[in-house]
C-alpha cells in the first residue's frame, strides 16, 4: 500500500514507521490518542515552493491555521518562511518562537481593533483587508497610534474552486474578501485614507483544491485588477497568490507543487508582472501528509447493520470527518494476517456523528493500534474538549529522534479557570 506521506510514513515488514521511529514505540511511550508529525516530511513539502520561487523576490507564508504547534512554526521559520495569520493569538505564537513579525501577513474577515493595534505595534508586514469597513477602522487605529498600516486587499474573484462548500472562499456568496468589481474603487479609497499605505493585492479561493484551472482563472482576474490599479497611478509591490493546494488523502490526483506554481508564475510573466514580489500562503500542502493520529481499538462491537470498532480517539480529536464528511486513511500500526472485515471506526463520544471512518476493511483485534493518516492539517488545530476530554499529546519525529512538543492535557487543567458559586 502506498501510504499518504510516504516515504516518511512507511512499513518495515508488517510494522508502521514514521521516519526512523516505530509508531508502536511512540504509542507505548506517549499513550493514545497521539498526534505524531514527521519533520522531514514538512521540509520536503516546502522544498518545491522554495525551488520554484528561487529566481524572483518572494515570501512563503505558512498558513498556520492548518497546524499552529510551536515546533511546527519553529521548523518553518528556520527554513525562511513567514506566516499567514488570522488572529492575534496566532501572532503571539509566531512571536513565542522568535519569528519575525515583518514576515507576517494578517488575514481574516473580523479583525478587532485590539488585534489591529497589537499587529501594528508588533510590526507585521501587511494586513490583508477584507472589507471597506476594515479599511476605515484600520486607518483610524493606525492614525491613533501615529503609524501607517501596510495593506493589501483580499479580492474575491467569484471563481468556483470545485472543493467542499465549507472550504470554498472565492465565490460571490462567500464571506471572504472584497468583490472583484469593487476592488479598484477601494484601492483608490485606501490611497486617500491617512493611516494606510498600499502594499499589494491578495486572493485566496479555497482549500483542498486539486485542479490548477481555477487558480489560473482567479489569477487572470487578479491581474486584470493589477493593471487597472496601475492605470490609476497606484503601485502594488506584491501579488499574494494565497494557498489552498490539495493533498492526497485517498486517490485524489493533485498537481505537483512545482507544476501548479510554475503555471501561475508563467501566467504572471506572460502578462508582464514578473518583477513584482510573489507571496504564497500554503498550509495543508506543507503539513497535511506529515502527520498521523495514533489511536487504540477499545471495543469491537458487532451491530445489526454495521460492525463498530470503537477507538480512543474521537471527533473532539479529529473533527474533519464529522464536519466535512472527510475521508481519512486508517491503517493498522501492525498488520495482521487475520481475514479482514468491514468496520465503522468510531469514537466514544455521545454523538452519532462521532466517526473517523466508515466501512473500512481491516483485520483487527481489541487493543490493536490504528493510524489515521494525512492528519497533520486541520486536525489537532481544530481539536476541542467536548465531553471533558483532554486533548492529545503531540510529538515531532526527526529521523530517530522524538520530541514531545505538546504534553497531553489533564482533566484538571480543563476546569482550572472555572469557579463554583457559594
Amino acid at each position: 500500500m502506498n501510504l499518504p506521506g510516504a516515504p516518511f510514513l512507511h512499513r518495515r515488514g508488517s510494522d508502521l514507521w514514521l521516519e526512523d521511529t516505530a509508531v508502536a514505540d511512540l504509542a507505548a511511550a506517549y499513550g493514545t490518542p497521539l498526534y505524531a508529525y514527521s519533520r522531514g516530511a514538512m521540509r520536503a513539502a516546502l522544498e518545491p515552493y522554495r525551488m520554484a520561487l528561487a529566481a524572483r523576490p518572494h515570501l512563503v507564508c505558512y498558513a498556520m491555521k492548518a497546524n499552529s504547534n510551536l515546533a511546527v512554526l519553529q521548523t518553518f521559520a528556520a527554513l525562511g518562511c513567514g506566516f499567514d495569520i488570522v488572529s492575534a493569538g496566532e501572532l503571539r505564537r509566531v512571536l513565542a518562537i522568535g519569528g519575525d513579525p515583518a514576515r507576517v501577513v494578517f488575514s481574516g474577515v473580523g479583525k478587532t481593533r485590539d488585534e489591529m493595534r497589537f499587529a501594528l505595534a508588533s510590526g507585521v508586514r501587511c494586513f490583508n483587508v477584507e472589507s471597506e469597513s476594515e479599511l476605515h477602522q484600520l486607518s483610524d487605529v493606525a492614525r491613533a497610534e501615529r503609524r501607517r498600516a501596510p495593506v493589501s486587499l483580499r479580492v474575491n474573484p467569484d471563481v468556483d474552486p470545485k472543493t467542499h462548500p465549507y472550504i470554498s472562499t472565492g465565490l460571490r456568496g462567500n464571506k471572504f474578501g472584497v468583490a472583484h468589481d469593487r476592488a479598484a474603487a477601494l484601492y483608490r479609497l485606501a490611497a486617500e485614507l491617512p493611516g494606510l499605505e498600499i502594499a499589494g493585492i491578495a486572493c485566496h479561493i479555497g482549500s483542498q483544491i486539486t485542479d490548477t484551472a481555477p487558480y489560473l482563472e482567479a489569477l487572470d482576474r487578479l491581474l486584470d485588477l493589477v493593471e487597472a490599479i496601475d492605470r490609476d497611478g497606484l503601485r502594488l509591490h506584491h501579488i499574494d497568490l494565497g494557498g489552498g493546494l490539495g493533498i492526497r488523502y485517498r486517490d485524489e490526483t493533485v498537481p505537483a507543487t512545482a507544476d501548479w506554481l510554475g503555471a501561475m508564475l508563467a501566467r504572471i510573466d506572460t502578462r508582464g508582472h514578473g518583477e513584482r514580489e510573489i507571496l504564497v500562503e500554503p498550509g495543508r500542502s506543507l503539513v497535511g501528509n506529515a502527520g498521523i493520529l495514533v489511536t487504540r481499538a477499545l471495543v469491537l462491537k458487532p451491530g445489526a447493520e454495521h460492525d463498530f470498532c470503537i477507538v480512543d480517539a474521537a471527533m473532539n480529536d479529529l473533527m474533519r470527518p464529522a464536519l466535512y464528511d472527510a475521508w481519512m486513511g486508517i491503517t493498522p500500526v501492525a498488520q495482521r494476517s487475520d481475514p479482514p472485515q468491514l468496520w465503522d471506526v468510531v469514537g466514544p463520544i455521545c454523538e452519532s456523528g462521532d466517526w473517523l471512518g466508515r466501512a473500512r476493511e481491516l483485520a483487527l483485534r481489541e487493543g490493536d493500534l490504528l493510524a489515521v493518516t494525512s492528519a497533520g492539517a486541520y486536525a489537532m488545530a481544530m481539536a476541542s474538549n467536548y465531553n471533558s476530554r483532554p486533548r492529545a499529546a503531540e510529538v515531532m519525529v526527526d529521523g530517530s529522534a522524538v520530541h514531545l512538543v505538546r504534553e497531553r492535557e489533564t482533566v484538571q487543567s480543563l476546569y482550572a479557570g472555572e469557579r463554583t458559586i457559594g
